[in-house]
């Protein structure tokens, strides 16, 4: 396993999705963003639901996904229930 997974929430097979998407550092992760790296997850696994999506956010930040503030949550659920396929 690589970088990624040694972030919080990260698995070795959100660390795979995600080097299949073109990140596979840190930096890349923050630089793209959780939003924008789900989306990337997504266009190749319809299955990626919240729970990947606040996963990533958490990573980003450095904590676990339920230790993301409230607000995080609800506009993260938001964009999920936007662009969810």
């Amino acid at each position: 396993m690589g970088e990624l997974s040694k972030l919080p929430n990260i698995g070795k097979l959100v660390e795979e999705q995600l080097n299949q998407v073109g990140i596979k550092t840190e930096e890349e992760l923050k630089s793209v963003g959780a939003k924008q790296a789900w989306l990337k997850i997504q266009a190749i696994d319809e299955s990626a639901c919240i729970h990947r999506l606040l996963a990533l956010e958490g990573a980003i930040r450095g904590v676990k996904k339920t230790a993301l503030p409230d607000d995080v949550k609800v506009d993260l659920k938001e964009f999920y229930q936007w662009n969810k396929k």
